[in-house]
């Protein structure tokens, strides 16, 4: 038997047309690339959004078209994530820390029919413009008097809304119609797309205020340092007004004393990002002598926090939330809000509980499985390969089949290539990779990409790259290689030879020579047995 309920589709535009009418005082305080900080309210920016959606449509932009955004955390990009879904088009997000390579193959392979770009990032876009779709649109997201020369022919932002009507008939489509568009590049080969519906970014939504309701009051002013390009800024776009949150959108200044500054003006009481901003931070922080005005919660993810992190913003009395996720689950899956027990235990255990990443959030189902695939209980000891199913989690790579079926299982669940624990409550452990990915500040390096580039040079016969420790970026690559002969290139002529293939953050530190690598049992490298050989090893900026 059905029941008797009404059923409207779930639509991103529904959000912000709450959030004006039920948080009219909310805010959207942005850190301009013009150089000043600029502030609307969500009516505002209702209106303003409205007007970007008539304009788009008038460039023609309709049902499941993509549109890319190269851009800071700003009030223009927010506004860009509402008036592309609203129509039904997608919102592309593209990462700028991306190689030329690597942001040539995802707008070509998404299709993008129009790129917005901030000032700052049009040179990127004027580097690979010849390597991009002919009859692409661009738009500067500034006014005509801080718009930059440039040779792409673009459009300029605030004229595109210019004397588009301030209202929306936002049209209604099914819940599962695509909205966004995030590509990984946490993978071997191409990076990967994970494409959002309305359904899955408005329950993701839910999802989040749910949890960060319960400790945040309307009114509450919350930084967003993880980027908007990285994951959509982890939901808080979409959570933020529901909750009837203050935005303060840091744009391209990310470094210690800017943030500082910021947050001690804004009164921020809650930071979202990386480890390797915080370390900025927290070092801004010594130097002042205190804690930015009002600030008394962060928000940790997209790699481990080191305990030493924690444990100093939690003697300064700022709450600590370690999350976990992924851009394949869009991207919450653990929340760092623990039990009143927790809370309560002698400072050193809780600070041992805070390093894990977090608590499974509602809708986000976990299993660990072993080598032959039986599931493992979750008793806090038992150790096995992650998997994860739920209304937020993709259930394949856009267009790419290939990588689909190896990403899901026999029972539909999708394989995060992360070692874990869990506990009866829910308290989830990494505890390694099962893949050889190098994570540095935040972002994904492809081991085997790394290795594939090297070998192709005459002198190597064969390497391995492995992940050292890095107490600003958590990890930095070591490429560790035997020579095909006498000849030993520099680390300076291997940049150089791999550079067309990577961006400089993604090169490696050093090159270090040996006569052979350790292998298994199959032929293949042990990058296990080359990680306990390297366990002095310090990497050259730290020596």
């Amino acid at each position: 038997m059905q029941g008797m309920m009404m059923h409207r589709p779930l639509r991103i535009s529904d959000i912000l047309s709450y959030a004006a009418e039920v948080h009219p005082t909310g805010e959207i305080v942005s850190a301009r690339t013009e150089g000043d900080i600029h502030r609307q309210t969500y009516p505002q920016t209702l209106s303003r959004v409205s007007q970007l959606a008539h304009a788009l449509r008038a460039r023609g932009i309709g049902m499941g078209d993509r549109v890319a955004t190269l851009a800071w955390n700003g009030y223009r990009h927010f506004e860009l994530y509402y008036a592309v879904s609203g129509i039904g088009a997608v919102c592309h997000t593209i990462n700028p820390r991306l190689s030329a390579e690597q942001l040539i193959y995802i707008v070509n392979h998404a299709q993008d029919r129009m790129i917005f770009v901030d000032t700052t990032f049009v040179p990127i876009l004027e580097a690979v413009k010849d390597h991009l779709p002919s009859d692409m649109t661009y738009v500067v997201m500034t006014d005509r008097a801080h718009m930059p020369e440039n040779s792409l022919d673009a459009l300029c932002y605030e004229e595109l809304l210019d004397g588009q009507p301030t209202e929306m008939d936002w049209p209604e489509f099914p819940e599962d119609t695509a909205a966004g568009l995030c590509y990984t590049s946490g993978t071997t080969g191409n990076p990967k797309g994970a494409l959002y519906t309305h359904r899955s970014t408005v329950l993701h939504a839910l999802m989040i205020a749910l949890v960060q309701g319960s400790v945040f009051e309307e009114g509450v002013k919350v930084l967003p340092v993880v980027p908007l390009f990285h994951v959509n800024a982890w939901g808080l776009p979409y959570s933020a007004p529901l909750i009837g949150l203050t935005l303060v959108m840091p744009g391209p200044a990310l470094d210690g004393p800017s943030l500082f500054k910021l947050m001690d003006q804004e009164g921020v009481y809650s930071a979202w990002g990386v480890p390797t901003v915080w370390l900025g931070l927290l070092a801004e922080i010594k130097e002042k002598g205190r804690l930015p005005n009002g600030f008394g919660d962060v928000v940790v993810g997209g790699s481990a926090a080191p305990r030493s992190m924690i444990e100093t913003f939690e003697k300064h009395g700022v709450n600590v939330g370690h999350a976990w996720g992924m851009t394949e689950m869009s991207p919450i899956g653990t929340h760092g809000n623990m039990p009143p027990d927790v809370q309560a235990l002698p400072f050193d255990q809780m600070i041992d509980m805070k390093s894990k990443q977090g608590r499974r959030a509602f809708g986000v189902d976990l299993k660990i499985v072993d080598d032959d695939g039986n599931r493992l209980p979750h008793d806090g000891q038992a150790v096995g390969e992650l998997y994860v199913r739920g209304n937020t989690i993709v259930s394949g790579y856009y267009h790419n089949d290939e990588a689909t079926e190896k990403a899901m299982d026999a029972e539909g669940w999708f394989g995060t290539g992360d070692i874990a624990s869990i506990t009866p409550n829910g308290i989830l452990s990494i505890q390694d990779r099962s893949k050889d990915l190098i994570k540095s500040g935040g972002e994904w390096i492809s081991s085997i990409d790394l290795e594939n580039a090297a070998m192709s040079h005459p002198a190597i016969a064969s390497c391995a790259a492995i992940a050292m420790p890095h107490p600003k970026w958590d990890e930095r690559p070591v490429l560790v290689a035997v020579a095909a002969g006498e000849e030993r290139p520099g680390l300076e002529e291997m940049h150089a030879h791999m550079a067309e293939h990577f961006a400089k953050w993604q090169l490696p530190d050093d090159l270090v020579w040996v006569d052979d690598l350790p292998l298994t049992a199959t032929g293949k490298v042990s990058k296990l047995t080359l990680r306990q050989q390297f366990a002095d090893y310090t990497l050259p900026d730290l020596r």
